[in-house]
């Protein structure tokens, strides 16, 4: 065996043990969901559930499927107030140069150096003059000021790459500036849109911090309070909070996994320049 592919093969082993050792993690919340109550406290544990149960999940199913519900809810429209700011505005700055595009650049970099628990002070503040609080809008707007400064910094990264002569042929067709964005410029972003929306709906789904300055107490709680909320009342019923967590963590991996081609172009776009 050559020098070259023994390299290769100890690579991919550290590789594989790296990866093994980082989703263990996710395999215990799996397998302690599946355990029963008994067996919770065995020495040493199951690394595997022999007499495994779904009670966990069943009583996930009657208990928590509300929050999912809203969380999922307030996933969509973050991603839809997202996309319906900062895609017009990474246009904008790509292609129409305004002036102080560079100002405002800087500006959506600083923003997203601001710690999340002073935004969600500043939000408590006005929401209580606007009676905002507990709402679900009121919460997919503050979910979106997370989302909208990345996303406008990936859609004008990517519309930068879009060729100027198709811009100028639409022109010449008679195609106004938003004509030109809807028909031609948004289409070619498909890549940027869907890795927008795929950030913006993590960050929205695993929110914690404005849910709980903004919504905690409401009729609308997001799924990450009623994990919250199911550990402090059930600390004892692991296999169901376990469930909980990988409930919850489903509907992120899947759409991450669908998406991931899509997130790859997105995200490099711009990086390189002719």
């Amino acid at each position: 065996m050559s020098r070259t592919h023994r390299r290769t093969r100890v690579k991919t082993t550290i590789g594989v043990v790296l990866t093994g050792i980082m989703l263990f993690p996710v395999y215990w919340m799996l397998n302690v969901s599946l355990t029963r109550d008994q067996d919770m406290r065995k020495s040493p544990p199951d690394l595997l559930p022999l007499h495994g149960t779904l009670a966990g999940y069943r009583a996930v199913l009657g208990e928590q499927l509300p929050y999912l519900g809203t969380s999922l809810v307030i996933g969509l429209g973050t991603v839809a107030l997202t996309v319906a700011l900062s895609a017009p505005a990474g246009y904008a700055l790509a292609k129409l140069r305004p002036r102080g595009g560079g100002v405002m650049s800087f500006v959506l970099l600083a923003a997203q150096m601001i710690p999340g628990i002073i935004m969600a002070m500043g939000f408590y503040a006005v929401y209580l003059q606007l009676g905002l609080l507990q709402s679900v809008p009121g919460l997919i707007v503050a979910d979106s000021t997370l989302a909208v400064p990345f996303a406008v910094l990936i859609f004008t990264a990517f519309m930068s790459g879009i060729p100027g002569e198709l811009l100028q042929a639409a022109q010449v067709d008679g195609a106004n500036p938003l004509r030109t964005f809807w028909s031609v410029v948004l289409p070619m972003s498909r890549n940027a849109v869907v890795t927008v929306s795929l950030f913006a709906f993590l960050w929205s789904w695993s929110d914690f911090v404005f849910a709980s300055t903004l919504v905690n107490g409401g009729a609308h709680e997001p799924i990450t309070l009623g994990i919250y909320h199911y550990i402090g009342n059930n600390n004892q019923q692991w296999n169901a909070i376990m469930a909980t967590a990988v409930v919850a963590s489903l509907p992120a991996a899947v759409i991450l996994v669908l998406a991931q081609r899509y997130v790859a172009a997105g995200v490099t776009a711009g990086a390189v320049k002719d």
